[in-house]
């Protein structure tokens, strides 16, 4: 179990968190390249498309051994369907653990009664973590959640509902469904789940930078932190804080590994997916990733969202120096 691999050796778990349209393969596998993090998250897909056999929602769960240990995010709102995309996701990846998305609060997601909606209903959402865990087996279930759907200390009546439920590991993201994304995390109210809590709880929500880590572990008291944002377009963001540091990236560093992580892209998606890997390109060269100013950079991140094949972005790049 890569939760109490982790734990027994008196470390706090460093994540990368599942993002939409972000954490897939290639970015994960450059996260790994890098070092520092123990387990990527790999981006939520939807139980119904899993069980419906779409494809693409299915080859959205493939990785690499390199990746490992790896948790696949799905969401949904029917235990048995959830249970059923669980079991299909263990038979074609075999990933290390299973978090369910009881935190997402955007709206597509949440009218249908997914993400941070089973907050609003515990029994339901009880029901699940059971279905999924008779599904799964020994594999670790997590599950992320917010404070609350509108009350920030709905969580601490939730947290043991799902904990009896068999919750091996909850993910806490210091906002409530009503804030979205607005405002700022509550650390502190993520230390008082953390009081309650019989399962390991990590912290998520406004760790931007490597020299948060520590406060917001001494805030919550939290076994681990997952690192959302702040990981984008700082694939370092790990390892900077094992060294303790948040050391500028030399520009030749960074352009080799943006290369590395374009070519992992083509690999995934063909050439064609250079348009989409601009999404990564646009944080790679924002000011506050490089870590000062850089001379014409906003010429060069103009020139970056319009490439469409390998050679023109090493093209731009050589313009960096």
């Amino acid at each position: 179990m890569w939760i109490k691999n982790i734990l027994k050796d008196n470390r706090n778990i460093l994540a990368l968190s599942p993002m939409a349209d972000m954490t897939d393969s290639p970015f994960c596998q450059i996260v790994r390249v890098i070092g520092g993090a123990d387990v990527v998250y790999r981006e939520m897909v939807s139980a119904e498309a899993l069980v419906r056999e779409n494809k693409k929602t299915l080859d959205m769960t493939d990785f690499v051994p390199a990746e490992r240990p790896i948790v696949q995010q799905i969401f949904g709102s029917d235990p048995l369907t959830m249970a059923h995309a669980a079991s299909i996701v263990m038979e074609h990846a075999n990933p290390e653990g299973i978090d369910i998305n009881m935190g997402c609060p955007v709206y597509k997601i949440t009218s249908n009664f997914n993400g941070c909606a089973l907050m609003k209903d515990p029994v339901a959402a009880g029901n699940i973590i059971r279905e999924m865990k008779r599904a799964i087996g020994d594999t670790p279930l997590s599950v992320k959640i917010r404070l609350g759907w509108s009350d920030p200390d709905e969580c601490l009546t939730f947290i043991p509902i799902i904990e009896d439920a068999g919750a091996d590991l909850i993910t806490i993201h210091g906002r409530t469904k009503a804030q979205g994304y607005s405002g700022v995390s509550d650390w502190v109210r993520i230390g008082k789940a953390k009081q309650i809590a019989r399962v390991p709880l990590i912290a998520n929500g406004d760790i931007h930078k490597p020299a948060q880590v520590e406060k917001a572990l001494k805030i919550t008291g939290a076994d681990g932190v997952l690192i959302a944002r702040g990981a984008l377009g700082n694939p370092w963001f790990f390892s900077q804080v094992l060294g303790n540091t948040d050391t500028i990236v030399s520009m030749e560093e960074r352009k080799q590994i943006v290369l590395k992580h374009a070519r992992l892209h083509i690999i995934r998606y063909g050439e064609k997916g250079m348009v989409t890997f601009r999404k990564h390109l646009a944080w790679y060269f924002k000011t506050d990733r490089i870590g000062y100013e850089l001379p014409g950079v906003k010429d060069i991140r103009m020139q970056l969202m319009k490439i469409s094949t390998y050679q023109e972005l090493e093209d731009v790049l050589k313009q960096l120096h």
